[in-house]
């Protein structure tokens, strides 16, 4: 059954009702302080000036009489009408001396203060809204000072009319502001749930559509798709590790089999089941070094041991692999140095004294007598560089992307011993410390290289290739 359209359960419904609701609210609160403010103000400035009118009609009272107050009041009149001003003096039983208002407000008594009520003008003979104040004099007189409020009235009406219409507009605009925003954003998140169904349904080639906006839902969009493309190539590494662990494990388990088959055959002399004993215990250390191999390979790639990360010195690192390994050079009539220098990085010292002593362990086994084989350590854009070189016959261009994948062998010669996991494992580790392992063909022999982060940050980035 479809949900409604503006079920309060549909997210994009409640968003949008928020949106609205909210913005009413801040507009609401934004024209009512407007309101507020604008008729305080006009409140304010005409006390001031009612005020000081009726100050200084009093001080002229004070300094020429009756007959000079009646003059300023006479000169004042003048002018009235288009101040909207009023005034009204009275005699101490309320006979009207002067001004342009009918009679006394009844109910209002001298020096009470600000007043607003409705009196009739002598010049329209029509019953008007003023806001006034008053005083009694000296002699007993009474003195009403005011303007008229019609206008004051009628601007209140225009900004309540006004004001309610652009709430109206506000509202509508609000409304549509947030159906256009929950369209773009939940027309985004289809695109990410639609390509989890597909990944879900098992097509691990599915990535989401980015609009070439550069936006921040690009951005996202960008890094699922880079987690996405980790995730194919570990599903991918696991498939294929899973199919080799399968094919090359069976010979040799194959072979452990008939070295213990053999083992308990009576006509088998002392010395023939010491061999094949000798040769089943072969069969298991082989056995045992691959698993051990692969559980090292799935540590680093699940990046376990990142705990254990402290400063390594590379140099002084890479000397030691060096001298471990010059006895085995010099015995195979081949010379092993170091050159270069790095700055310390984070990491795991005995994984990467295992990465380089594999590179080193590789390079030494395809070296021709008399040749070098050269570790050489530099850096670029925040990554240290390590690199090992042979002047070996290299690898064919086209395998030079399996090198680093589990179970590769291109020597068939040695597959029976080499178990294709040292350079897969290499590479492991240098994914492990935010890096990447390649291999390039030099003239002659082959040239491999780990490139690593020089600080946690980088991890994340994407390392240079080597020039």
């Amino acid at each position: 059954m479809a949900r409604p359209l503006l079920s309060l359960r549909n997210a994009r419904t409640r968003l949008v009702l928020t949106s609205m609701v909210l913005s009413t609210l801040l507009t609401a609160a934004v024209l009512t302080l407007v309101y507020v403010t604008a008729n305080r103000t006009i409140a304010g400035e005409t006390r001031s000036v009612v005020t000081a009118e009726l100050t200084g009609l009093a001080d002229e009272y004070e300094r020429r009489g009756m007959i000079g107050l009646l003059t300023a009041i006479e000169r004042r009149l003048e002018n009235a009408a288009e101040r909207d001003a009023l005034y009204l003096l009275t005699g101490p039983r309320g006979t009207v001396l002067a001004g342009n208002m009918l009679r006394w407000p009844p109910g209002v008594e001298p020096g009470s203060g600000w007043v607003e009520l409705d009196l009739i003008k002598t010049d329209s003979n029509e019953s008007v809204p003023i806001s006034a104040a008053s005083i009694r004099l000296r002699g007993g007189e009474r003195l009403l000072v005011g303007r008229d409020a019609s206008a004051r009235r009628q601007f209140d009406r225009v900004l309540i009319r006004s004001g309610a219409l652009a709430l109206m507009a506000a509202l509508a605009l609000s409304l549509l502001t947030g159906w256009l925003l929950t369209r773009l954003v939940f027309s985004r998140l289809k695109d990410i749930a639609r390509t989890a169904d597909d990944i879900v349904s098992g097509d691990l080639t599915r990535r989401i559509p980015m609009r070439g906006t550069g936006d921040e839902f690009d951005q996202v969009a960008g890094t699922l798709n880079e987690m996405l493309d980790r995730i194919e190539e570990l599903v991918s590494n696991l498939r294929t590790t899973s199919n080799s662990i399968a094919h090359d494990l069976r010979s040799p388990l194959s072979r452990l089999r008939q070295r213990v088959e053999a083992l308990s055959d009576p006509a088998l002399s002392a010395d023939d089941r010491e061999t094949d004993a000798l040769r089943a215990l072969g069969e298991v250390d082989h056995l045992l070094r691959v698993l051990g191999q692969l559980t090292e390979i799935s540590r680093a790639e699940a990046g376990l041991g990142r705990e254990q990360f402290e400063p390594v010195d590379l140099a002084q690192l890479a000397g030691d692999v060096v001298e471990l390994y010059e006895p085995v050079a010099a015995d195979q009539g081949v010379k092993l140095q170091l050159t270069g220098a790095a700055d310390p990085i984070p990491g795991h010292r005995p994984l990467l004294s295992q990465a380089l002593s594999n590179l080193v362990e590789n390079a030494l086994r395809y070296a021709p007598e008399g040749s070098t084989v050269a570790v050489n350590l530099g850096g670029k854009d925040g990554y240290a560089i390590l690199s090992v070189s042979d002047q070996g016959p290299g690898v064919p261009d086209t395998d030079l992307p399996r090198l680093e994948q589990p179970f590769v062998t291109l020597d068939p010669s040695r597959s029976s011993r080499n178990s294709g996991l040292g350079l897969a494992l290499v590479a492991a580790i240098a994914r492990m410390h935010g890096g990447a392992f390649s291999a390039r063909n030099r003239d002659p022999g082959l040239e491999a290289t780990l490139t690593l982060a020089r600080s946690r940050r980088a991890h994340a980035a994407r390392p240079p290739l080597p020039s």
